[in-house]
């Protein structure tokens, strides 16, 4: 596999635009990286992976292939809730981000770590299962939808994690959003990743309590580093 290194940083609550500029500049740089140690096999550098944990103001994101009428308001409400609305280059349909849920954006050379993209979005969900099993909730994965649910295959089934990536010349982008003290209200604006049948819950609402995020982010970034087999080091 090669001689690798992770780079974590928690960039805290941040602007989803100025976050995702930031992605695709490091997304250039891995890209870049590869390039070279294929032209240079005798030079070759040290593949450097990203791994980005951040909060978002209010936002709605749509991916490429997504219906905008999932977004169910216009946009003099969007700036009545203080909320914004992207168009963006991941898969998926309709997402929220917001205060309270940890936003994830792991930046990977999927070729260097010989993984495909089902493979790599297996991990990212067992990842948050092995995360929130840690709190006493069972999740599980749901045929045929990504992220992390609650009660699978039930009328009450609802999601607690959403992923939505992308992954050109085999690295990935954008990532999952875990909800731990998320103001749920903001879901009801949207039919969330397109389902109209199906629901959002958080940590806190399962729990009935506020949770830590600073020990949510420590158990998943170690759950992270478990199933994808991560070295850190500081930026």
């Amino acid at each position: 596999m090669g001689e690798s290194l992770t780079i974590f940083e928690d960039l805290g609550k941040i602007d989803y635009k100025k976050a995702w500029d930031y992605q695709e500049e490091q997304f250039s740089r891995v890209v870049d990286s590869k390039l070279f140690n294929r032209e240079n096999p005798e030079s070759r550098k040290t593949i450097e992976h990203h791994l980005i944990f951040c909060e978002h103001p209010h936002v709605y994101t749509l991916g490429k292939s997504g219906q905008a009428n999932n977004l169910l308001i216009q946009d003099d409400f969007l700036e009545k809730i203080d909320a914004r609305f992207y168009k963006i280059n991941r898969g998926g349909d309709i997402t929220y981000h917001g205060p309270g849920q940890l936003v994830g954006y792991p930046i990977f050379d999927l070729e260097q770590m010989e993984l495909g993209i089902k493979e790599y979005i297996h991990r990212l969900e067992e990842a948050i299962i092995l995360t929130v099993a840690e709190y006493g909730i069972e999740t599980a994965r749901l045929d045929g939808a990504t992220g992390v649910w609650l009660d699978v295959n039930t009328p009450g089934a609802r999601k607690v994690c959403a992923i939505g990536v992308r992954a050109s010349r085999y690295v990935s982008m954008h990532g999952f959003a875990l909800n731990v003290n998320t103001n749920l209200e903001y879901f009801n604006h949207i039919n969330p990743c397109g389902f109209v049948d199906k629901g959002v819950t958080s940590l806190q609402k399962e729990l009935g309590r506020e949770v830590d995020m600073a020990e949510v982010k420590t158990k998943l970034k170690g759950h992270l580093q478990e199933v994808f087999g991560l070295s850190f080091v500081a930026l």
